[in-house]
């Protein structure tokens, strides 16, 4: 059986208390692209449909564990914290029923993608142990990797304890290894913590390996895929490298970004082709753009799906729940919240549509109102086919107004309209001529008296 067929356990290390980022939160649940970066990872080692997930925690298990809600993933304890050694042993006893390969890897480490693993599991058809290194530009205090061209490791040593010479190889390891589970946790057994830092060491595991005449292989990737996340600064550079390849992905996918630069997506947001995605655009989670969409510019996108023609903004904001039906329109300064609109609906400007139905065909005319919160609960309002509402109108909820009804402008509507019913709402309008130019000359007067 090859590598490839063999099954998959992968343990994630999570345990560090992630001190440099200065934060409450874990720091493996800080996000990138509105995603915690471990689940960034899990999704990417999902590809490979593992057999099992184990997470090292330490600190912050709790948090781990809500996060990890219905993944399947199992959570483990590494407490105290003796290196990284230490914490892949913690997963013994939860995988001691399983035969397979078993990867380590780090859960700050989000980039990891599956193609690379898939690499290195194969590097076991002729190896006990495969560890996956990188070439970085600075290659700083990383732990080293001596090799010969075919990829065997004859040394590996952490930069604290390296020579002049071992710390002049710029072929680094970034602390992902795989092995079989006949092999490894009987290798990291073997580890102790003679070392500069006392501590034990992951790459332990192929140095046992060699010790005993094993092969242990070498397979390269790319620097930015192994890069991990320890202060908020590195958040920001992976932020930044991530938004910077998902451009790039939709503009080859068919959208057009007239400034990519200022469009920040969401791990998750889909866009069809023909889109145009004018600058500052900034899309949430849970965003589905289907073709020929139009967002013009500043606008913010979340939780919502957009059929095919819409037209949104600028300066327009679509809340979770939103669902804008095929040619709608939202318009400069419009927020919708939990409300769909039907097929060339339209809410042209400065209005609030929240917990709100809205037929075919209706237009909601500037400054209207869906008053859908009493400071308790929630209400429904609902608007029929080819409605019109007028201008600066309050709609106070739950209400419903038929289908090619009309409400005047300026209206405050307490009660259903009926379909084809004018609805009419306003205070008496009173009419005093000559009224204002009295009033004028009085003040004039007045103000004459004063300065005398």
């Amino acid at each position: 059986m090859s590598a490839s067929d063999t099954p998959l356990a992968v343990i994630v290390l999570a345990a560090g208390k992630g001190t440099r980022m200065k934060s409450d939160l874990h720091k493996v649940l800080h996000p990138i692209a509105g995603h915690p970066m471990l689940l960034h990872l899990l999704g990417s080692l999902g590809e490979l449909r593992p057999a099992r997930q184990v997470i090292v925690a330490g600190h912050g298990r709790e948090q781990i564990e809500a996060a990890l809600t219905g993944s399947g993933a199992e959570v483990v304890v590494q407490e105290p914290q003796l290196g990284t050694a230490h914490a892949a042993l913690m997963a013994k006893d939860t995988l001691a029923d399983f035969t397979g390969l078993v990867l380590v890897c780090f859960g700050d480490v989000p980039f990891l993608s599956s193609a690379t693993v898939a690499r290195l599991c194969a590097a076991l058809d002729g190896a006990k142990v495969a560890v996956l290194g990188f070439r970085p530009a600075e290659s700083a205090a990383y732990g080293r990797i001596t090799a010969d061209t075919a990829g065997t490791v004859a040394k590996m040593v952490e930069y604290k304890d390296a020579s002049p010479e071992e710390r002049a190889v710029n072929l680094c390891n970034s602390g992902v290894l795989v092995a079989h589970s006949a092999d490894i946790w009987r290798l990291l057994g073997k580890v102790d913590d003679d070392n500069a830092a006392r501590e034990f060491y992951l790459p332990d595991v192929a140095t046992h390996a060699i010790a005993e005449g094993l092969r242990v292989a070498v397979v390269e990737a790319d620097e930015a895929e192994v890069m991990g996340i320890n202060s908020r600064a590195e958040l920001a550079d992976a932020e930044g490298r991530w938004q910077q390849r998902r451009r790039r992905a939709a503009m080859d996918d068919g959208a057009s970004l007239i400034a990519p630069e200022t469009v920040w997506f969401a791990w998750d947001t889909a866009l069809g082709r023909d889109v145009l995605v004018e600058p500052n655009v900034f899309f949430g989670p849970g965003v589905t753009v289907a073709d020929n969409v139009k967002i013009r510019a500043n606008s913010h996108i979340e939780g919502a799906s957009l059929a095919t023609g819409v037209e949104v903004g600028p300066f327009a904001r679509l809340r979770p729940g939103t669902v804008l039906g095929e040619q709608a329109k939202i318009g400069n300064f419009v927020e919708v919240k939990n409300s769909v609109l039907g097929t060339g609906a339209k809410a042209n400007h400065l209005s609030y549509i929240g917990d709100a139905e809205v037929g075919a065909g209706a237009n909601i005319g500037a400054g209207t109102i869906t008053c859908n919160y009493d400071g308790y609960f929630k209400y429904k309002t609902v608007i029929g086919e080819r409605a019109f509402i007028g201008s600066n109108s309050a709609l106070v909820a739950p209400v419903k107004i038929g289908a090619d009804a009309i409400v005047a402008a300026g209206s405050a509507v307490t009660r259903d309209v009926a379909a084809g019913e004018l609805r009419l709402v306003r205070g008496e309008q009173l009419v005093k001529p000559g009224w204002a130019d009295r009033f004028h000359d009085a003040m004039k007067k007045k103000k004459a008296e004063k300065k005398g």
